[in-house]
């Protein structure tokens, strides 16, 4: 049976290559995916060869990789002792890969409503980590937020944010057009960094400077700019922490003196199993994230801007490789059955 992957051979390219279909062990389940969902940040990162792309300093580049860990389907075989999900059923996946057939572990596959879509469904892992990042802020209903960066990951902050309280929410990115979109799924105020009087623009909102930050750019320059739009007490969550160190920070004055609480938002730095107060573990952040969808609380559709086959995967990622404002893209695997 074929099976096709997308691998990152080596460094900027990427190749859409036949491999067996794996075998499954106890607890372990086969599905068949309908919708892969690319997460450009992580995924640049992966394909260019950033040293930084795992947190135990490793440092080490190995090719070849594979990415996407954000992804829908079916269940197409089980294996002994697992219980949550039987063949047939359509279910969204955590920790997949780019690949028609993935194997899972048991827990990392969440049987859905029929009255969600793949396409939406395959966001479900990715929105997790602004969910995370909200939830370790411990945002109270009527405190002001920032994003910072309205890539998929802040533009499904924005949505969390208006779902937990948050009043005024304010969305910044240079891009109008990403602007524009936050406007529409609940930011009551879109700007652009690097106009004139950004900071004093967000303090005559707020009032006092912003409670809580959302940094999604990556980007030493958008810390220290989120730093300056603070209220004293405020909590910024390092959403999308920049993988380079080779910035400067004056903590003194914009950390230490205000009483700003930094947070490592990566998603693995998380409960295993038991969720508690702000800091909830993956399998209870998927649910919530499901039950989101269903009840048409946070909408996806909207984010989704580009859908390949992934026998396009090559163009695709050379496209990643050197395009700063990559658009929200997912493969549909269903396309393969087409083009047989």
């Amino acid at each position: 049976m074929s099976n096709r992957n997308i691998i990152f051979t080596s460094p900027c390219v990427a190749e859409l290559i036949d491999k067996a279909v794996p075998t499954l062990k106890e607890r372990e389940v086969l599905v068949k995916l309908a919708v892969s969902t690319i997460s450009s940040g992580t995924e640049r990162a992966n394909l260019i060869g950033d040293p930084n792309t795992s947190v135990n300093r490793s440092g080490k580049v190995v090719f070849p990789r594979q990415c996407g860990y954000s992804s829908s389907g079916t269940v197409v075989a089980v294996g002994d002792k697992v219980t949550s999900v039987s063949v047939g059923d359509r279910v969204s996946c955590s920790w997949s890969k780019h690949a028609e057939y993935c194997k899972l572990s048991e827990d990392k596959v969440y049987k859905m409503s029929d009255d969600i879509g793949f396409d939406e469904a395959a966001i479900t892992h990715i929105a997790t980590f602004p969910l995370a990042a909200i939830r370790k802020c411990r945002l109270e209903i009527g405190e002001s937020a920032i994003v910072f960066g309205l890539g998929v990951l802040g533009l499904i902050g924005v949505q969390l944010l208006k779902c937990a309280g948050a009043v005024p929410i304010i969305a910044v990115d240079p891009v109008a057009e990403r602007r524009q979109k936050a406007l529409k799924l609940g930011a009551d105020f879109a700007l652009d960094p690097f106009e004139d009087g950004f900071v004093e623009r967000v303090r005559q909102i707020t009032g006092k400077g912003v409670n809580v930050a959302i940094e999604v750019t990556g980007n030493g320059k958008g810390l220290d700019m989120a730093l300056d739009c603070m209220a004293r007490f405020g909590r910024i969550a390092l959403l999308g922490c920049t993988r380079s160190s080779d910035f400067s920070i004056d903590y003194y004055h914009k950390v230490h003196g205000p009483g700003i609480t930094l947070i490592g938002a990566h998603t693995m730095a998380r409960p295993k199993n038991e969720s508690f107060e702000g800091w909830w573990c993956e399998a209870d952040d998927e649910r919530t994230i499901l039950k989101l969808i269903e009840s048409g609380r946070i909408d996806f559709m909207s984010l989704i801007e580009e859908t390949y086959s992934p026998e396009d995967a090559p163009a695709v990622y050379e496209r990643l490789a050197n395009d700063s404002h990559f658009p929200t893209v997912q493969f549909d695997w269903r396309r393969l059955e087409c083009e047989k």
